[in-house]
Parts: C-alpha cells; structure tokens; sequence
C-alpha cells in the first residue's frame, strides 16, 4: 500500500528534475526548493487514488468471480438432477 505512494511520490520528484534538466536549469536553486515537495505531493496522492482504484477492481473481480462460481454450481446441479431423472 505504502509502496505505491512513495514510487508515485518519487516519480513526481524524478519529474521535477527531469523538467528542470530540459529547461537546462539549476537542479537546487535555492529559490525553487519548496516545489520539490509539491511535485512529491502531487505524484503521492495520485499513488494514493491509483491505490483506491486497484482496490475497487479487484473486488468487482472477486465479485464477478463468486457469482461464475456459483452459476457454474447451479447449472452443475440441475444438469445431475436431469441426469437422475432420465
């Protein structure tokens, strides 16, 4: 769970530098060390809403797996309970 926030909180930072490389800027100019934190913010809570989604997919996936599951069983009976009255 944590993972997925400080990898996404990272690649924010890792975006930062990798703009100011294009720019051809200062990497830590003093005056532009607090956007490093916002970037990290950013790409943190995006991690974060990533999480709450991989969350809701996996259980509309379980979901949509016991309701196979229990089709499966339902057909399973009624085709042995046709078996046994031919």
């Amino acid at each position: 769970m944590v993972h997925k926030v400080l990898f996404w909180g990272g690649f924010g930072v890792g975006v930062r530098l990798w703009q100011l490389g294009i720019e051809m800027r200062p990497l830590f100019n003093r005056e532009s060390l607090w956007v490093y934190p916002v970037f990290a913010g950013i790409g943190g809570s995006f991690g974060y809403w990533l999480m709450g989604v991989e969350q809701r997919q996996w259980r509309v996936l379980a979901d949509r797996r016991d309701a196979l599951l229990e089709k499966r069983a339902r057909r399973k009976e009624r085709e042995e309970a046709a078996v046994q009255e031919a």
